[in-house]
C-alpha cells in the first residue's frame, strides 16, 4: 500500500505501526462508547497503554543499544511521583490542561536526569554492569519513597523518615507523601485517548531516532564496539543518549500512571523488580529490536491474564502456554532463516571446492 507513495521501507514500517495503534484505539473507543466493553476491561485500557510505552522505551535500551536494564520501573516511579507532587501543589492554581502538560515535562526531565546520573559511572564499562546498577537503583528508589513523609505549609517544606507526626506541620498544612500510604488526591488528568497520544509520541521519537544518524551509530556500537571506536564514534556519548531517551520514556509512562490512579503507592506491585522483569518479557516476546512487536506484546500479554481471570487456576496455565507459543512463532522464522543461510553457504563452499 505504501509503495504508491514512494516511501522507504523504514518509513513504511513506521507508518504501519502508527496505523495499527490508531485503528486499535478507534475500535476500542467504539466499543467503549457503545457499551460493548465491560467496566473491568475499561479499567485495563490505560494500564495496558502505559506498559506499552515503557516497553517501547526499554526496547530502545535492550534491542537498539544492546544494554540490559532491570530498573525501568524505577524511572517510571520517579516520573510518577514527581509529576503527582507537582499536580497536587498546583491544583486550582493552573488550568487543568496546562497543569498536566507541565507535570508531564517535569516527570520526563527528572527521569531523564536520573538516567544520565546512573549512566555516568556504568556506560563506560562493558558487560552486565548496567543491569546490576539499574536493578539496585529501582529497589532503592522504591524503598526511599516508601519511607518518606513529606508535607508543606506556610513555613515551607517538611520532610521526615519517622512518622507523619514528626513533620510538625501547621494544622492547615498539606501532606504530600504519607509514607507507605503514598500520595492521594492526584488529579485524574489522564485517560485512554491521552495515553494513546503519548504512546504514538513515544513511537515517533524512538523510531525516528533509530532511523537517524545517531541511531545508526548506536546500533553500530551494539554490533561491534571496537569497530565503532576505531572509526571515531564516541561510544560513551551515544550510549548515554540512547539510555537517557529510554529513561525519559519510562518517566512519561509514570506520569500517565500517576494521573490515572486514586492512590499512588511506591510498592512492589507497581514499581518493583518483578514489574521490570514483566516489561522485559514484553520486549523479548515482541522481538528484541522490534518496536512494533513491543507494543503488540505488551497489549496482548497484559490483557490476557485479566481476561482469563474467570478460569481461576487454569488461567496462568493458559497464559504460560501462550507465552511459549508466542516465543516459538516469533523466533522460529529467524532460526529457520539462519539455518537456511548456513546450508546455502555450506553448499556454495562445497561446490567451489569441487570445482
Amino acid at each position: 500500500m505504501f509503495k504508491r507513495f514512494n516511501l522507504s521501507k523504514a518509513a513504511a514500517g513506521r507508518y504501519t505501526t502508527y496505523l495499527i495503534v490508531i485503528v486499535a484505539w478507534a475500535v476500542l473507543e467504539i466499543m467503549l462508547h457503545t457499551g460493548m466493553m465491560s467496566s473491568h476491561l475499561q479499567g485495563l485500557l490505560v494500564p495496558m497503554t502505559y506498559y506499552a510505552i515503557v516497553a517501547v522505551g526499554l526496547n530502545l535500551c535492550v534491542g537498539i543499544l544492546g544494554e540490559l536494564s532491570l530498573g525501568h520501573a524505577g524511572f517510571m516511579c520517579i516520573g510518577a511521583f514527581s509529576s503527582a507532587l507537582f499536580s497536587l501543589l498546583t491544583v486550582g492554581k493552573i488550568p487543568d490542561g496546562l497543569r498536566f502538560l507541565l507535570a508531564l515535562v517535569i516527570g520526563v526531565i527528572l527521569s531523564a536526569l536520573m538516567g544520565f546520573l546512573i549512566g555516568i559511572p556504568v556506560l563506560r564499562l562493558n558487560g552486565d554492569y548496567l543491569a546490576i546498577v539499574t536493578l539496585a537503583f529501582g529497589e532503592i528508589i522504591k524503598n526511599i519513597i516508601n519511607a518518606i513523609y513529606l508535607g508543606v505549609d506556610t513555613k515551607g517544606v517538611h520532610i521526615s523518615l519517622e512518622s507523619l507526626a514528626a513533620l510538625n506541620m501547621e494544622p492547615e498544612g498539606q501532606v504530600l507523601i504519607n509514607g507507605a500510604m503514598g500520595v492521594t488526591g492526584t488529579p485524574h488528568d489522564s485517560n485512554f485517548t491521552i495515553a494513546v497520544i503519548l504512546l504514538i509520541l513515544s513511537l515517533v521519537v524512538v523510531q525516528n531516532f533509530i532511523d537517524s544518524r545517531d541511531g545508526r551509530a548506536v546500533m553500530s556500537i551494539r554490533d561491534n564496539r571496537i569497530a565503532a571506536e576505531s572509526i571515531g564514534i564516541p561510544v560513551t556519548g551515544y550510549k548515554m543518549l540512547a539510555f537517557v531517551i529510554s529513561a525519559a520514556i519510562a518517566g512519561l509512562a509514570g506520569v500517565v500512571f500517576s494521573h490515572n490512579i486514586a492512590t499512588l503507592q511506591s510498592t512492589s506491585q507497581y514499581f518493583g523488580y518483578n514489574v521490570s522483569i514483566m516489561i522485559l518479557v514484553y520486549v523479548v516476546l515482541g522481538g528484541i529490536g522490534s518496536i512494533r512487536g513491543s507494543v503488540i506484546a505488551a497489549a496482548i500479554l497484559y490483557l490476557l491474564p485479566e481476561l482469563l481471570r474467570g478460569l481461576n487456576k487454569y488461567r496462568m496455565l493458559i497464559y504460560s502456554i501462550v507465552l511459549i507459543a508466542v516465543m516459538i512463532i516469533n523466533w522460529a522464522p529467524k532460526a529457520i532463516g539462519k539455518r537456511t543461510e548456513f546450508i546455502d553457504s555450506l553448499r556454495r563452499r562445497l561446490k567451489n571446492g569441487a570445482a
